[in-house]
């Protein structure tokens, strides 16, 4: 892999025609430290965030030895990168042959789920392999109210009641078990894991049974950018978050017991950025050769406001309009699919136009995990980056959430 102190370096030197992904394995590292030395129990790595092999080798390097895991493919990605890692298969809806992989080849011996048709699968194939059901332990997930931008338990997790029941019917059978929950992805509230803890607490009472651990799941907020048009969010940063998060432990009586969690933007986010080139200027329309179906899913559901540098082409010796002036831009993607615009424009210095580069910042977590191979279309181009993100110049640009007339 080509190495370059910026992606502007690598822009104008490589001159791509392709979106280029710039990979920082020091900012990937540090982050990663950074959550581990935070949270008062183990960290395990979400891999659907991001499961590259470079990010699973730079974290088992960094001191990564837990992944969440949710598919063979990602059994095998962990596996590959980290052959003694251990795996916890928290996804609360299996199909029993890959239940059945996870436990024979893979090893895998913690699983969550949030249904007793799950247990009675996981049981019948541990009965099939003659395994011990004390070698195992269930997680019970537990339904959650939050504030996130990304809301997961529409779709997963048990009801407190319901919660009771299934703890006590896997202890009964002779498993270990623990409960966890995931408050949603890049949570907006402070609060939120208060509130999830007690409802954790509500349910250890009154199941009444022993607990192997507690899994706090994800949601810890990464950086993104923001648009100063528009009033700033207040939210904690990461060390406030984890100082109220490790006081609710303690208040809750929870810290006695081991404890996971399961960070996934926190840690990778920051860690890639994204070289786009404009294909075509079209009024203020930008039509770059990158889009929904690839990299920039997260900007198009208008959750996210990703950072943006310009990188002008040096090639091009006239312009029209003063660089110092920053307007709003839809941005078309590459496929032919007229859906592929994003939700939002990016506000971008008004000389912009066809063959200029965009550095697109903090892209690392669901983008290349997302991508697809729609119209014949996928990113796979990378290089690596020394210089952070933010360390670099002033970004010209932000995906704002204004909307704009087409």
């Amino acid at each position: 892999m080509q190495s370059f102190p910026t992606a502007k370096d690598a822009a104008l030197t490589l001159r791509p025609d392709v979106p280029v992904y710039c990979f920082r394995p020091d900012v990937l590292t540090a982050d990663a430290k950074r959550f581990m030395a935070a949270f008062p129990g183990d960290t395990a790595y979400a891999v659907k965030t991001n499961g590259e092999p470079m990010v699973l080798e730079t974290l088992s390097k960094a001191g990564i030895r837990i992944f969440d895991v949710a598919s063979p493919g990602e059994f095998a990605a962990v596996a590959a990168a980290q052959p003694d890692a251990e795996m916890l298969y928290m996804h609360p809806v299996k199909a029993q042959s890959d239940i059945r992989l996870a436990l024979e080849t893979y090893g895998i011996r913690v699983m969550s789920l949030d249904h007793e048709d799950e247990v009675a699968k996981i049981l019948r194939i541990v009965r099939a392999l003659d395994l011990d059901p004390g070698s195992i332990t269930l997680f019970v997930r537990l339904q959650t109210k939050g504030s996130a931008a990304y809301e997961l338990s529409k779709k997963f997790g048990a009801a407190p009641a319901h919660a009771v029941e299934l703890l006590q019917r896997c202890h009964k059978i002779g498993f270990k078990v623990g409960l966890c929950f995931h408050v949603g992805s890049q949570i907006e509230d402070p609060e939120t894991y208060e509130r999830a803890l007690a409802s954790a607490d509500w349910v250890r009472n009154r199941a009444d049974v022993p607990l192997a651990g507690l899994d706090v799941g994800g949601g810890f907020p990464a950086e993104y950018g923001h648009d100063p048009r528009r009033k700033k969010r207040e939210m904690p940063g990461q060390d406030e978050i984890m100082a109220r998060l490790r006081a609710d432990l303690v208040e809750r009586a929870f810290d006695d017991l081991p404890l996971v969690a399961e960070p996934g933007r926190v840690i990778v986010a920051r860690a890639f950025s994204l070289i786009v080139r404009v294909l075509l200027r079209k009024g203020k329309r930008l039509y770059i050769n990158d889009g929904i179906w690839a990299s920039l899913s997260d900007s198009w559901t208008g959750k996210i406001t990703l950072p943006a540098r310009f990188i002008p082409d040096p090639a091009r010796t006239r312009r029209n309009g003063d660089p110092k002036n920053i307007q709003a831009f839809k941005v078309c993607g590459a496929t032919c699919d007229s859906v592929d615009i994003l939700s939002r424009p990016f506000w971008l210095p008004e000389t912009v136009d066809t063959g200029d580069w965009i550095e697109i910042g903090h892209i690392g977590a669901y983008s290349l995990s997302l991508r697809t191979r729609f119209n014949g279309f996928y990113p796979d181009s990378f290089v690596e980056v020394t210089t952070p993100f933010d360390a670099g110049a002033a970004a010209e640009g932000y995906a704002s959430l204004e909307t704009m007339a087409d």
